[in-house]
């Protein structure tokens, strides 16, 4: 049997950081690389192509650095409580 792969869907998809990051808030996972137990993701600015860097992809589970999708500073200031139940109607 296959070893589950961690971040299966990581290259494509798409990340806003909660702080400004090389002067950008929305990137793309553009590449992967697994070294060891660890894997990366070469993340590039959506309004920049020369803006790119490697992470460490368990830095984007971390909804304090990283939120899934392409978000603007309204949608990060709600409070996910009040998007779950928006979600509800």
């Amino acid at each position: 049997m296959a070893k589950k792969q961690k971040f299966p869907y990581l290259v494509g998809s798409k990340w806003t950081s909660t702080k400004r990051t090389w002067g950008w808030r929305h990137f793309q996972v553009v590449n992967r690389k697994n070294e060891g137990k660890w894997v990366f993701a070469e993340m590039v600015a959506s309004c920049d192509e020369g803006v790119r860097f490697w992470l460490n992809a368990n830095q984007l589970k971390d909804r304090s650095l990283w939120q899934p999708g392409w978000q603007s500073l309204a949608e990060m200031a709600e409070p996910e409580e009040e998007n779950y139940f928006q979600s509800l109607d």
